[in-house]
Formats: structure tokens, C-alpha cells, sequence
């Protein structure tokens, strides 16, 4: 296997991911980015903590990530002290653009 592969791989691997996020994306309320993350949630808590801390409680969610092999998960609870951000879907937003296929 060499670089060329290894590079086809994740390619297909994030396309794969995108169409997955694409369809699923009418199923959620919300679109929650982090410094590490991004999510689709159906309910989305902010709490502020001590000393800058947030705790964001998101229910029903969706992570993009294309290690992860089961990426809808019933809660996620994030601990973090930067930004983050917090959107809401209108129904009418929720369609994205077809992506062309791969051809390696």
C-alpha cells in the first residue's frame, strides 16, 4: 500500500461521510460545531460553569467523524472552554447539493 492509496482511502472514506451527514440531516433541529467536533442534535443545552468552562448537552445526536463506526448516539456531553456554536435548521435549509463520485 503506498501513499496514493492511503490517500484514495480517506477520500472515499470522507465522501462516504458527507453523503451519510447529507441524508441524515432532515432528521435533526440543530447544527453544533466545537473545536473538535461537529454535531446535528435534536435538543441542545448550554450551561455556563466556573472559571470560562461550558457544558453543552446535546440529545438525539449525529457526529461527524469518519473513524467513529456507529455516529448516532442517544446524548453527548462537551466540557470545553472555547467556542461554541449553535444553529438552528429551518426545515427548508436541510437540503445540500449531490456530490460528483470518486473515480480513482
Amino acid at each position: 500500500m503506498d501513499d496514493g492509496d492511503i490517500e484514495r482511502f480517506e477520500e472515499e472514506r470522507e465522501l462516504e461521510l458527507y453523503r451519510e451527514y447529507r441524508d441524515v440531516l432532515p432528521m435533526f433541529a440543530y447544527v453544533i460545531e466545537t473545536e473538535r467536533r461537529f454535531y446535528l442534535a435534536n435538543k441542545v443545552e448550554m450551561l455556563p460553569l466556573d472559571e470560562g468552562w461550558v457544558q453543552v448537552q446535546l440529545t438525539d445526536a449525529w457526529v461527524w467523524d469518519m473513524f467513529r463506526p456507529a455516529r448516532f448516539v442517544s446524548s453527548v456531553q462537551v466540557m470545553t472552554r472555547r467556542d461554541v456554536n449553535v444553529e438552528e435548521l429551518r426545515r427548508d435549509d436541510t437540503t445540500i447539493p449531490d456530490t460528483p463520485d470518486i473515480d480513482a
